[in-house]
């Protein structure tokens, strides 16, 4: 006799493709009509640690989240990919953060309780991104 199916499969592949939207989603964002909005946000202390502008920031993390997000459509259930996902969201939240202290505005979040919000979910993508990649 077999066991019976895991519920949580359909539920996990549904979370595995709304992560690769999303994903998706923020860098064609990034590369193309929010480009300019988040060359605002980019500290500067990021600039002098990796010698890049901020342009070339928001268009390296563009072509990033595009590429996750093909790897998580490609390779799913690969712990991997979930572990570089969340590696990837982790790397981008003291720019998150440092947004909130600064009370700048990018594409979507325009107010101080958006930008709070955003931070508060920082960790919520951190624990999607392992869970449906499982």
């Amino acid at each position: 006799m077999s066991a019976p199916p895991d519920r949580t499969t359909g539920w996990r592949a549904a979370a595995r493709w709304l992560l690769v939207l999303l994903l998706a989603a923020a860098g064609l964002s990034h590369l193309t009509w929010g480009r300019r909005g988040y060359r605002i946000v980019v500290p500067d202390w990021s600039t002098r640690l990796t010698g890049l502008d901020k342009d070339a920031i928001v268009v390296g993390s563009g072509v990033v989240e595009v590429m996750l997000a093909g790897a998580v459509a490609t390779i799913p259930r690969q712990r991997s990919v979930g572990w570089l996902v969340a590696a990837f969201f982790v790397a981008v939240f003291p720019g998150n953060l440092h947004q909130w202290r600064t009370g700048r505005s990018a594409p979507m979040l325009r107010t101080d309780r958006a930008r709070f919000i955003r931070l508060l979910l920082q960790p919520v993508l951190v624990i999607w991104a392992l869970w449906a990649t499982r």
